[in-house]
């Protein structure tokens, strides 16, 4: 088959559409040739040498990826040759075939095509696995969502307008908050015009966002936790900001709020299995009911991964930007 390689790592050139072995499914797993996959930060790190695959992972980036089910491992049920699919990846989702433990696939939602389901995997599983799986958003509080406007952030509104929660994000252009305005989002920020600790404290009568969803890391971190309500919660799901931050105790304990930082890649199949689990429970039957939708900026062929990177590295875009076979 012919996969994304990374042969030395580096720029968007470094991306190489190249011949590789057929994967072989094995105990638990299924083949799933490929309709699309999506790209997304961790893929950048990976081409540029910093994010190495987990171990026993396919050495090809691509987190998620849609397709048809073309062969069963030993061990499977459930699942049957032919069946659309889109799917949680630990790598290998740039390529014709992929092998996937079946605790990580999803059925294609109701009334959602096969190449625009790769884009739902990996935000649905972040989103629902920390913003309520960790962070327990409920009815009537906020979530600030730091960059509303990506694949992560488009989700995170929907998700949370979904199940009545007032959402603020932070964008860097009034493009970009109006689309998230357009999603649901009751609170815009422009993070380079605005200091988004005065516009939560102000959007909520001083009370703050009792959860956020960050992205951002280190260059955030004080800001984040003086932005939490008492009882608040800071999801920490990114680095775009740097690794090492300082954080305040005495205001953490003063508000009796908690920091979490969660990766997915990394984390045990049965981990990855039942958050799976709990997105086709629980966010599935919105997207079905039209709810939560896809959001989906651009489609590029698979072997024009580079000049996708290159989307994503200049922050043009508003939602996934997904690969094609």
């Amino acid at each position: 088959m012919y996969a994304i390689t990374i042969p030395e790592p580096g720029g968007p050139e470094a991306l190489v559409w190249a011949e590789v072995p057929d994967p072989v499914p094995g105990e638990g797993e299924v083949l799933v040739e490929v309709a699309a996959s999506a790209v997304n930060r961790a893929d950048l790190l990976q081409r540029q040498g910093f994010y190495n695959p987990p171990p026993g992972a396919s050495p090809y980036p691509g987190l998620e990826c849609s397709g048809r089910i073309t062969a069963l491992g030993p061990g499977v049920s459930g699942w049957a040759v032919g069946d659309e699919v889109c799917a949680l990846l630990a790598g290998g989702g740039y390529a014709e075939r992929v092998a996937v433990p079946v605790g990580q696939l999803l059925p294609v939602p109701e009334g959602v095509d096969l190449v625009t389901a790769a884009a739902l995997p990996e935000v649905t599983s972040t989103v629902w696995s920390n913003v309520f799986m960790i962070a327990h958003l409920r009815p009537g509080e906020t979530l600030l969502a730091h960059g509303g406007s990506s694949g992560i952030g488009t989700m995170a509104i929907q998700l949370a307008k979904a199940v009545g929660a007032k959402v603020a994000v932070t964008a860097g252009s009034k493009e970009k908050l109006e689309f998230c305005r357009e999603l649901g989002a009751d609170v815009l920020i422009n993070y380079r015009e605005q200091d988004f600790v005065e516009e939560v404290e102000r959007a909520t009568d001083g009370a703050g966002a009792d959860v956020i969803l960050d992205n951002m890391g280190a260059k955030y971190l004080d800001r984040n936790v003086r932005t939490l309500a008492v009882n608040g919660r800071l999801a920490i799901i990114g680095m775009q900001g740097g690794v090492k931050g300082e954080l305040n105790i005495a205001t953490l304990l003063n508000k009796r709020a908690a920091v979490t930082a969660t990766s997915l890649r990394g984390r045990p199949a049965a981990e990855k299995a039942a958050i799976v689990a709990a997105v086709r429970e629980h966010v599935w039957p919105l997207i079905g009911g039209g709810h939560v939708r896809p959001v989906v900026d651009r489609t590029l062929p698979m072997a024009q991964a580079g000049a996708a990177h290159q989307v994503l590295e200049e922050s043009g875009h508003m939602g996934k930007v997904l690969l094609t076979r």
